[in-house]
């Protein structure tokens, strides 16, 4: 292989941003774990849900939601990861929100709380010396960050990994420790484990104000913080912070997920679990404490707590009235219960009859998102899982909010419950788009398809309009390809690394329907596969087995001369081509993947990312590294670098108007500035079409394809926001 110079003496010109209009494409269901819901206690229709890895959303009047995060681009991608939000009761206007994603080495940057003062339009920040743990263990406990609702300058933080309490006079813009609290917390879900993630201190878990006694424009006296400790994990302050004891005579042996107050009340109820959550939780207990008396008292409503106790909802309007949820009840469903007595008596939202036959209390209704099951009469945890957020609207007692680990449920006829009519339950996620996006591919002619983790994936017949139905075999796709010569044949991957299922699919009707290609062990999984021209010829890079073929359904077979992990592509037009990359350096096959041969290295190239095949022209392929963008119109015997890009990753060719037919669409560094880029002109200048609004997360995360139909038309697949479509 020769490396070519660029064509031309064409200097590079660089361009900010051509007017792009960005979408989501909707799937209507979340997707995701919403891991805390808020609403302002002092402005009837302020609400907010915070997200594990998709940022943080506003409530609208008509049960939607806006995102609020998504300026976050690669170098504030961990903006994502909220791990607390709190709305100010004395100005509604106000919110603030603690972000990160990870304590341990998967982030290298410390956490910072964000502030608004216009209900989340635009930002300031304050920048914490230490990470924040937005999709850590315990993330759905809270809420760790806390305005006082009489003196609202003043605010508080609970911090993970050993940090302790923190607190802010001055409205958020500066931190510091609250050294006389006395108890940086304790529980790590795994000392073994060697990465950080299960075994970093999970710190505080949440912080509530006493706001039965009223001083506005005075610090609030009394104060509870719960903490991740077993043995001591309610503290309380009744000098408006300036000393702290552990409460009396409170339960220990769990911990503490949430801490509500009822102030009319003038008590707190407690939720409690012997695991941290949000995916474990195998005993717990739920508790009332009489903040006058000082006594506690175990309200746990179910009789074999084998779920642990996560969210719970206290009604405002009606003291004495509220919701508690399972953390995580695997089986059948989830369970929800209601009291109207402060935890006296409880009436469940669905009960045994003769088992294994249930009555139900609630109707349910997935019009918003279809593809969510909502069949009552099979084990699909029609309720959720990984309850922790649970709330009720503080001026409705009726309107509900719950969020799992898959989407948000809610209602508007709570107070049903336990009257002999059914409580409506409808999935409320609409503007909420948290998936995890793998890959993406749109063939001609067809609709776009989409690859994503938890979910498996859809096919997107529409962009506006939520799918009728998943993907199905894989709970997650990690690739998906078409054949060139006849798109609608597709060819995905799941990953499942249990060998107890195939982890490779076909479909021949573009997506519609899908069959698992038994060419394959079920021990091989993961990675990425393509499919050749002709639509006969799978090459599969996988996450266990290395590079493999398949042709006309014949057993998969080792391929020797790729090394394992490589980035693969199929020429789109000549049936008997793949490509290959790894380390910088670039392999052909021209029999069919039988055998590949390098072709030499792609400059000083340390590693290959992407490869893409001209959809039309034989032999025409691209291949973004670590050192740029190469472009080969001969089957890669020789490669010119493209001028620009010094660094690459996922791309896309897509419709354009030049002689070459296509404009370039991906991911790339162009003059020290990592965004998205388009190019008409086959490389020689590069717009920037992400925004200040519009970062997309981190760069190396996301999959990129675009229309070989419509001009301009692109998608973008990030790690926690869904798919965007961008159109000029």
């Amino acid at each position: 292989m020769h490396l070519l110079s660029v064509a031309g003496t064409a200097a590079l010109t660089f361009s900010l941003g051509d007017a792009y209009t960005w979408k989501n494409v909707v799937t209507g269901g979340g997707g995701g774990f919403t891991s805390g819901i808020v609403f302002n206690t002092g402005t009837k229709g302020v609400a907010y849900a915070r997200t594990d890895i998709g940022g943080l959303y506003k409530l609208n009047s008509d049960d939607s939601w806006t995102p609020l995060t998504d300026f976050a681009n690669s170098t504030t991608w961990n903006n994502w990861g909220i791990d607390a939000v709190a709305t100010d009761k004395l100005n509604a206007n106000n919110v603030y929100a603690a972000v990160g994603e990870y304590t341990n080495s998967w982030d290298p940057n410390n956490g910072a709380i964000l502030r608004s003062s216009n209900q989340g339009t635009t930002w300031s920040r304050a920048n914490l010396p230490f990470k924040v743990g937005g999709n850590m263990p315990g993330r759905g406990m809270g809420e760790r960050l806390a305005i006082d609702p009489n003196l609202n300058s003043i605010l508080y933080f609970g911090a993970r990994s050993g940090h302790g309490l923190w607190k802010s006079t001055d409205s958020g813009v500066t931190w510091s420790n609250v050294t006389k609290f006395p108890n940086v917390g304790n529980f790590v879900a795994d000392p073994t484990d060697t990465s950080g993630y299960n075994s970093d201190n999970q710190g505080i878990a949440w912080v509530t104000f006493d706001t039965n006694v009223t001083s506005s424009g005075k610090a609030t006296s009394t104060i509870f913080v719960g903490v991740a400790d077993k043995a001591n994990p309610v503290y309380v302050s009744t000098d408006s912070g300036s000393s702290w004891s552990r409460v009396a005579n409170q339960p220990s042996g769990f911990l503490p997920h949430k801490g509500k107050l009822s102030p009319k009340e003038h008590a707190l109820y407690v939720t409690y679990s012997d695991g941290s959550g949000p995916y474990d939780g195998t005993n717990g207990s739920l508790w009332r404490y009489d903040i006058t008396a000082k006594t506690w008292k175990d309200i746990s409503p179910g009789s074999d707590p084998y779920y642990g106790y996560g969210g719970l909802a206290v009604d405002i309007q009606k003291p004495g009235t509220l919701v508690v949820a399972t953390l995580n009840s695997w089986y059948p469903d989830a369970i929800l219960w209601r009291s109207t007595d402060s935890g006296a008596s409880w009436t469940a939202i669905w009960e045994y009859t003769s088992y294994p036959d249930r009555n139900f209390l609630y109707s349910i209704s997935n019009t918003n998102a279809p593809w969510i099951s909502i069949d009552q009469s099979v084990n699909t945890k029609t309720l959720g899982w990984m309850i922790e957020s649970l709330e009720i609207d503080p001026f409705d007692s009726n309107h509900w909010l719950y969020g799992t680990g898959l989407t948000v449920y809610g209602g508007h006829d709570l107070t049903n419950w336990g009257t002999g009519k059914n409580v409506t339950i409808s999935v409320l996620a609409k503007g909420i788009e948290e998936t995890s996006v793998q890959a993406l591919t749109i063939p001609p002619g067809k609709s776009l398809v989409s690859a994503m983790g938890d979910i498996g994936g859809f096919v997107h017949t529409s962009l506006t309009t939520p799918p009728k139905a998943e993907l199905p075999s894989f709970t997650t796709s990690t690739s998906v390809d078409y054949a060139g010569n006849n798109p609608a044949s597709l060819v995905r991957t799941g990953n499942d690394a249990s060998a107890s299922a195939i982890q490779i699919a076909l479909s021949n009707d573009a997506g519609a329907t899908w069959n698992l290609d038994y060419a394959a062990q079920a021990s091989t999984y993961g990675g990425s596969a393509v499919i050749n021209a002709a639509g006969d010829t799978i090459l599969w890079s996988s996450s266990n087995a290395g590079v493999l073929v398949s042709s006309n359904q014949a057993s998969f077979s080792a391929i020797s001369s790729v090394p394992s992990g490589a980035a693969v592509a199929s020429d789109k037009k000549n049936a008997t081509v793949f490509y290959a990359g790894s380390g910088g350096t670039f392999y052909v096959s021209k029999d069919t993947g039988k055998t590949f041969a390098s072709v030499g290295k792609l400059g000083t190239s340390n590693g290959v990312n992407k490869i893409v095949a001209n959809p039309s022209v034989a032999g025409d392929v691209w291949a973004s590294t670590d050192q740029g963008l190469f472009h080969s119109t001969n089957y890669g015997a020789s490669f010119a670098k493209i001028a620009g890009p010094t660094q690459g990753w996922a791309f896309a060719l897509g419709k354009g108007t030049n002689t070459y037919k296509y404009n370039l669409f991906g991911f790339f560094v162009v003059n020290g500035v990592t965004a998205l880029f388009e190019s008409q002109d086959v490389g020689v200048t590069w717009t920037q079409i992400s925004d200040a609004n519009h970062g997309f997360g981190s760069a190396s995360s996301n999959p990129v394809t675009a229309s070989l139909d419509t001009v301009g038309l692109v998608f973008v697949g990030t790690n926690g926001r869904g798919v965007f479509y961008g159109t000029p």
